[in-house]
């Protein structure tokens, strides 16, 4: 059974879907120097915003798969390091929605009402009503900075109390932007002509720093700046330094360059700054939907599923794969027989996609064929590392759509020094992956779990030899193809069989009188998913 270590602490229904599919090993404290010792027994690892998963974590985890993070961001785990590892990296991206939307707004309106200080104030027996003169934010400019899922929900908030939106994202249409009521308008006019500004965008290269003392100047004076996303979003020093000085009038942040938060001189400001611990998530219900919508999601990957929230494997989203069907697994074959076949130096892949299929997201068939190429010839190659391998080979990979085919077909070219390979194959009866063609030989092959492959010239007594060497060495045949182009020319034959071949045998069968080519093609590195791998 898959063992599983749950690094951070989440809620105990969480724990339970794992344990009924996997072994967990429930270490909500553990350091990060132990973490080094025993990650390595682990195929699953799930953490919350504790557990750094650094590259040298990663390093030691020889068996790890999956890392599943309940919550949004993932800027505690190293994904480059696990995207080379082959590591699939998930998260929760709805799960605490409500949770950290609302505490935005919770931020915003504390901030504009002195609501912490006054309560603090309250509490030391004062009641200094006049000292804490607040803003409204009706009728007030929100520069919403991102709209996904969160920035969305707060925007649609904002408007419910008077609020007008504008917002910046590179990644937004227009028309989903008006479906919103929210104005999309460059990051310089969310500088300048916002009362507020809210961020919702995740740390990357581009974003880190986004609010420095150089954006803040172009600014309105007495903007507020909200910021519950990620910390590191905003230059701290540069941040206090404006709010003494009056051009911001304040801040509510729930996120900091380093946390916990320590010397700082955001903790200097009084009145005119929010400061809360990472809370936007701290929720029961977001901790109860995180943890559940991340267990599900190990627990189905470490049992042969598919998840639905890969960060670093973005094509092979569930309702993607699901317009695809079995077209996956067939690119998949197909390139791990092409593979075999050609042997030698890979130089180009290339992907030709006809019908129907031309029409939708076909970007998981490289990605797969990439994985059945590789995975036969080396260890570790998953379909969250296969393009990195293949770019590090120096395999070239093509694509080309093409919708003038009656019926969907998929057919994959491979280039190399020992020439070219090339196979054709469709989804027949609903349901079933058939190789139609083999280089110049028409056929109809459904891929089996093991198969011998030969080329030889078309003769009487040829599959009574293949067959009486299979059967020296106890090798069961459980289907036959044939396909030759005419008459006492060459052919291709292929027989699946029951079990293995060793080399002994295949070397036998290569050297047989008549043989031009023999090749045995295991696709146990194959997801099950064939009608004939069950």
């Amino acid at each position: 059974m898959p063992k599983v270590l749950v690094a951070d602490e989440i809620s105990g229904e969480g724990l339970e879907i794992l344990r009924r599919a996997v072994d967990v090993d429930y270490l909500p404290e553990v350091s990060s120097e132990e973490l080094l010792k025993i990650i390595g027994q682990y195929e699953a690892l799930l953490v919350r915003s504790r557990c750094k998963v650094t590259k040298e974590v990663l390093e030691k985890a020889d068996k790890l798969r999956i890392v599943g993070r309940a919550g949004v961001g993932v800027d505690n785990i190293d994904l480059q390091a696990a995207t080379e590892k082959g590591v699939l990296v998930i998260n929760s991206p709805e799960g605490n929605t409500a949770s950290a939307s609302e505490h935005t707004l919770a931020l915003m309106m504390s901030l504009s009402r002195f609501i912490p200080t006054a309560d603090s104030s309250m509490k030391d027996g004062k009641w200094e009503r006049n000292k804490y003169l607040g803003s409204e934010l009706f009728n007030k400019t929100l520069g919403v900075v991102g709209l996904g899922k969160i920035g969305s929900r707060v925007a649609n908030a904002a408007q419910a109390l008077g609020m007008k939106v504008i917002a910046y994202d590179p990644f937004m249409s227009v028309e989903r932007a008006a479906e919103l009521n929210v104005r999309l308008v460059s990051l310089d006019e969310i500088w300048t002509d916002s009362d507020y500004i809210t961020l919702h965008t995740p740390k990357t290269r581009d974003t880190t720093g986004l609010i420095n003392a150089e954006v803040i100047s172009k600014m309105k004076k007495g903007v507020r700046i909200v910021n519950a996303a990620r910390g590191g979003l905003i230059d701290e020093h540069a941040l206090a330094e404006a709010i003494k000085e009056g051009k911001v009038a304040g801040a509510g942040l729930d996120v900091f360059n380093d946390e916990p938060l320590k010397d700082s001189p955001l903790r200097e400001l009084g009145s005119k700054i929010v400061l809360t611990p990472h809370l936007g998530a701290s929720t029961e219900e977001a901790q109860f939907n995180v943890a559940i919508d991340t267990a599900e999601q190990i627990s189905d990957y470490l049992t042969g599923k598919h998840v639905k929230s890969p960060v670093n494997l973005p094509s092979m989203r569930p309702e993607v794969l699901k317009q695809l069907g079995k077209f996956v697994w067939l690119a998949e074959a197909m390139a791990a027989i092409a593979g075999e076949f050609l042997q030698g130096n890979i130089k180009e892949l290339e992907i030709v996609i006809g019908g129907e299929i031309s029409q939708k997201d076909c970007s998981p068939l490289a990605t797969a064929a990439l994985r059945g190429l590789f995975a036969s010839r080396m260890e570790g190659v998953t379909y969250v590392n296969a393009p990195i391998v293949a770019k590090n080979h120096g395999v070239q990979v093509k694509q080309s759509n093409f919708g003038t085919s009656t019926e969907s077909e998929l057919t994959l070219i491979l280039s190399g020094d020992n020439g070219e390979s090339r196979l054709t194959g469709t989804i027949v009866a609903g349901d079933e992956p058939l190789i139609t063609r083999i280089n110049d030989f028409p056929i109809n092959l459904t891929p089996q779990r093991y198969m011998l492959f030969t080329s030889h010239r078309d003769q009487p007594g040829m599959v009574a030899k293949v067959a009486g060497l299979l059967g020296q060495f106890d090798v069961n045949i459980s289907t036959m193809s044939v396909a030759r182009r005419g008459v006492r020319e060459d052919a291709v034959m292929v027989m699946g069989l029951d079990d293995p071949i060793q080399k002994n045998l295949l070397s036998k069968i290569d050297t047989a009188d008549g043989i031009h080519l023999a090749r045995f093609v295991s696709l146990d590195h194959l997801p099950r998913e064939a009608v004939r791998l069950r």
